[in-house]
């Protein structure tokens, strides 16, 4: 007899989700042959449930091990780096959910919300979460800071280190060694000065107000000398490109107003650390106030001089009144300008009396 061909038998593929679900039950069922006893289901899917954690926990490592490098080479930013690592570990824990949702015989459209409620919860709770994540997604797209910049908030003058950056918020410490965290959402919303963008070289400013009987010229010499003897002031060098316009390096002193108390003059100068900017500034002040102290130069401070002459007007003074207190009782009534005596009364007609 002859038969023709024979066709295999086609079996639907199972799911990467039912896949696991079967190695798991294997596994949970060879383990079940080797004990004298019965094993009850919800323990069996408690230990599959377990194993499935495992897995889960293993295979995150070993991937983030496998794939950061190559990783943090094709994005060369930290922040974008640990996020794609991030997405990495929440694939697998997903999939993993996945597999345990399986074992307990959940599927997807049997967890799945009616219209109304899942419209409430994403109205009431997910909408803020949502937000904070694309926010996070922007401030990664913009890149105003990165892992390791010095920032400063410029509302409340907070200064620090930034030390990682999610899609939920913004981890920082500040040089006072406290630890910040900014949500992203309100991050966005406020002033940001990043110190170590590209060139972390900053310039500084200080105002010195000098008298008009100074020595300007001197003035100015010592003052950029002054700075030029801190250690991290940039002494010199070519110029300074910021955009388009270039500054000196060294420090240079101009002359900035014509004020009322004095002539008003203005350093500027370039610092190699952003971090020690108060440091910088104190000892150039120092130096500053050391060389102007033995020189012919004056800091000028506000005062004022009072002048009177014949036409500065009359003052009446009397002595009346608390010579009279003494001799009634004992009792002593200090002058006042509330007199009885007329104010525009000579002076010598008083005597007179």
């Amino acid at each position: 007899m002859r038969f023709g061909p024979v066709w295999p038998l086609q079996t639907p593929t199972p799911t990467p989700t039912e896949a696991a679900t079967e190695v798991a039950t294997e596994v949970a069922t060879d383990i079940g042959g080797f004990l004298p006893f019965e094993i009850p289901m919800w323990i069996a899917n408690i230990g599959k449930s377990l194993i499935v954690i495992g897995l889960a926990i293993v295979v995150s490592r070993v991937l983030v091990r496998l794939l950061g490098r190559r990783v943090a080479q094709q994005f060369r930013r930290p922040s974008l780096t640990r996020t794609a690592l991030r997405g990495i570990r929440a694939g697998v824990y997903i999939f993993a959910l996945l597999t345990i949702l399986g074992i307990y015989g959940l599927q997807l459209g049997d967890i799945a919300l009616s219209v109304t409620v899942f419209s409430a919860v994403v109205g009431v709770v997910l909408a803020p979460i949502l937000g904070g994540l694309i926010s996070g997604v922007f401030l990664l797209a913009d890149q105003p800071y990165e892992i390791g910049d010095m920032i400063e908030l410029a509302d409340t003058g907070q200064r620090g280190f930034v030390e990682d950056i999610t899609l939920r918020h913004t981890k920082m410490f500040t040089l006072d060694n406290t630890f910040l965290v900014i949500p992203n959402g309100e991050i966005r919303q406020r002033d940001v000065i990043n110190y170590s963008a590209e060139d972390s070289r900053t310039r500084l400013s200080l105002d010195v107000l000098v008298t008009y009987e100074s020595d300007i010229a001197a003035a100015r010499t010592l003052i950029e000398a002054a700075a030029r003897e801190v250690d991290n002031v940039i002494s010199g060098g070519p110029d300074i490109r910021v955009g388009a316009a270039r500054y000196p390096a060294s420090p240079t002193v101009y002359i900035n107003e014509f004020a009322d108390h004095g002539v008003l003059l203005t350093l500027r100068y370039w610092v190699t650390e952003p971090y020690k900017l108060l440091a910088a500034r104190s000892r150039v002040q120092t130096n500053v106030w050391r060389r102007l102290e033995d020189a012919n130069v004056e800091i000028a401070y506000p005062h004022s001089h009072l002048y009177f002459d014949d036409t500065s007007g009359e003052m009446n003074v009397s002595l009346n009144d608390g010579l009279s207190g003494l001799n009634n009782g004992g009792r002593s009534h200090a002058a006042t300008g509330d007199s009885p005596v007329p104010p525009r009364q000579d002076p010598d007609d008083l005597a007179d009396e």
